[in-house]
């Protein structure tokens, strides 16, 4: 099976080669030179609802254009699924830089991402951050439920909207498929809300009241950049 796995992946590079999103590198969608222009930020913000704990973010949005650049590629066209390693790794030196790293921290805890509608789902192929959200959840080893949320509303894009426009936006935008509560076997106490930017945090504060509503006692944000 790995022998398998290696030729397939040494295939899929031959025909579709990678290049570096920032130097245009071959080898890889973000090499270790650009990597390190990143300035991965050392602090975490309280968020500013009261419904939402909390937010860790590794990058301001505004002022890298390759931290743009690479979100946009993960999210549109041309959909590189496959940055999803380097922008969790991205956030897992961001948590060791704030001393977020230890087992205690995301003990008893579970990662949610962000749902899609089915929509923008179909449209897209994969719902990323899930599988920004799958990733961490290897490298720290906490569970990731995906089947808690569900985005039922078909909401037009966020992007040019104000926060009053925003949060009007996704007002009953998402509901639960189960109470948390009976997801209970994995023994968590606090979710992590996956996501790829916060700008207002109206999509972060909708699915963390839902939550909150049904007996999730802590709620975090978790997003590869802030922009506001």
């Amino acid at each position: 099976m790995d022998n398998f796995l290696k030729t397939k992946a040494f295939l899929k590079d031959l025909f579709f080669p990678k290049f570096c999103l920032g130097c245009n590198k071959e080898g890889t969608f973000l090499c270790q030179d650009c990597r390190h222009l990143l300035d991965i930020l050392e602090v975490n913000f309280p968020a500013k609802n009261k419904f939402l704990d909390g937010l860790y973010f590794a990058l301001s949005y505004k002022e890298s254009g390759l931290c743009q650049k690479l979100i946009h590629n993960f999210k549109y066209p041309p959909y590189l699924k496959a940055l999803a390693p380097d922008l969790a790794n991205i956030l897992i030196e961001h948590f060791i830089k704030i001393g977020k790293n230890t087992n205690e921290v995301w003990e008893n805890s579970v990662l949610t991402p962000v749902p899609l509608h089915v929509k923008k789902l179909k449209e897209r192929g994969y719902n990323h951050s899930q599988e920004l959200a799958r990733e961490l959840g290897i490298i720290l080893k906490i569970p990731v439920l995906t089947d808690i949320l569900v985005k039922t509303k078909d909401t037009k894009s966020q992007v040019g909207l104000n926060k009053m426009e925003r949060e009007k936006n996704l007002l009953g935008a998402f509901s639960l498929t189960k109470n948390p509560q009976s997801c209970g076997s994995h023994g968590f106490s606090k979710v992590f809300l996956v996501d790829d930017v916060y700008t207002t945090g109206s999509t972060m504060q909708e699915c963390a009241k839902i939550l909150k509503e049904n007996g999730v006692k802590s709620v975090w944000g978790i997003a590869i950049a802030r922009e506001d």
